[in-house]
């Protein structure tokens, strides 16, 4: 267990917006003192629940507010100032009795930390399967009120999630067809809240910023346009080709006197190193697997654009506020509900470019199903390189001599 003592207070007064649920009429937002918010997904779901942390705080300031997430993004959370406390809960089991282990574990963390804070609200943002167990974690915490989207929303959720219904007090049927960002401040505005802003944040420390100084400063990037590249994700059909990294990491050399800064986790250091060979020691500075989540926050901040695949390194980059270009597997005419779907999980409220393979290639038909790089081969170089143009004009990103003016 982790303890925040950091808060800011914001007053907010909204009025009640209706959504297809269940048993709205006995819910009062006025008696909410102590909130659990469980997010147990990756990177990139929870930096776009970051506005729905801002907002439940700026309407609720006097709540006791916990979140509970996966331990490998605590570092991302860790300095929030919109909750009190952040609780870990790990729900990697081993692949025997997973269901059983899991179950069990949801029931020793809320019976050790959560039962005894009494809260009054539960909410699990997740509109999709819920695999981690955090319907349950809800249902055992005891929160007098239990909120999250319905296992009919989708097909698979149906399955994977039948009977969940019944661990919540009030569902949200809708959602479809819309932004991760969008469905997570819906339950909000469904508690009887009211969004004012709905921008990603990420929040660092002054070590995370005096790092990414250092870091870059001692690669003489000062001057001259810094590019990020993202080459990794978290599954092989999402990887754009790093011989095509490499090209374009080439050509930003070669026509801007770019450098590259390449970030990634442990998992993608064999896609550093290949950029670095590929593109050249001087032009390139790998620091995949060498940074947090914040320190990674903090270097994005200084770049002047980011290129990378749909993973969390791209959510990063968008709460850090820089334009960015995303190269996705998902095919302009697949499904728009599709987890890998760029109008689910695209950059929020950045200027960006989302390129996209035309359309599905067999056997894939509503979104790539493939295990390797299939649908993703469909997104050229050319424009890559047409997208960096017109986000470079958009921004007035001027190379003259050797240094960027915005």
């Amino acid at each position: 267990m982790n303890l925040n003592k950091q808060r800011k207070r914001h007053i907010l007064h909204g009025n009640r917006m209706g959504v297809n649920t269940r048993g709205i009429k006995d819910f009062d937002i006025c008696k909410i003192k102590r909130i659990l918010l469980i997010r147990l997904d990756e990177i990139g779901d929870v930096i776009m629940t970051t506005p729905l942390l801002r907002e439940l705080r700026r309407n609720l300031p006097d709540a006791w507010i916990t979140l509970v997430v996966k331990p490998e993004v605590f570092n991302l959370v860790e300095l929030c100032p919109y909750v009190d406390e952040v609780l870990i809960y790990s729900w990697k089991t081993p692949r025997y009795m997973t269901k059983l282990l899991r179950h069990l574990r949801a029931i020793r963390l809320a019976y050790r930390y959560l039962r005894p804070r009494r809260f009054d609200l539960a909410i699990v943002p997740r509109w999709d399967v819920d695999y981690y167990h955090a319907s349950f974690l809800a249902y055992f915490s005891g929160a007098r009120w239990r909120v999250a989207y319905s296992e009919d929303v989708t097909e698979s959720k149906r399955i994977y999630n039948r009977g969940y219904d019944r661990l919540f007090t009030h569902l949200l049927k809708g959602g479809a067809g819309r932004h991760e960002v969008e469905r997570n401040l819906d339950i909000l505005r469904f508690l009887g809240g009211r969004v004012e802003k709905d921008t990603l944040e990420i929040w660092l420390g002054e070590g995370d910023e005096r790092f990414a100084e250092e870091v870059l400063g001692e690669r003489n990037t000062s001057n001259g346009l810094l590019v990020a590249f993202g080459p990794g994700a978290g599954a092989p059909k999402r990887l754009w080709p790093v011989e095509r990294f490499i090209e374009v990491g080439r050509w930003l050399e070669e026509e801007y006197r770019a450098r590259i800064v390449v970030v990634g986790g442990d998992g993608d250091k064999y896609l550093g190193e290949r950029l670095r060979q590929g593109i050249g020691e001087g032009a390139v500075v790998d620091l995949t697997g060498a940074t947090t989540l914040r320190q990674t926050g903090a270097i994005l901040k200084r770049c002047h654009l980011y290129i990378g695949n749909d993973a969390g390194p791209m959510h990063i980059a968008v709460a850090a506020g820089i334009p960015v270009v995303e190269i996705s597997c998902h095919p302009r005419d697949g499904s728009e509900g599709h987890y890998n779907s760029p109008n689910r999980f695209g950059p929020w409220k950045v200027s960006h470019a989302v390129l996209q393979p035309e359309r599905a290639i067999s056997p894939c038909s509503n979104g790539c199903s493939s295990q390797e790089p299939h649908c993703i081969l469909g997104v050229s170089v050319e424009e890559v390189k047409e997208a960096i143009k017109r986000l470079a004009g958009l921004h007035n990103i001027i190379i003259q001599e050797g240094e960027v003016e915005r």
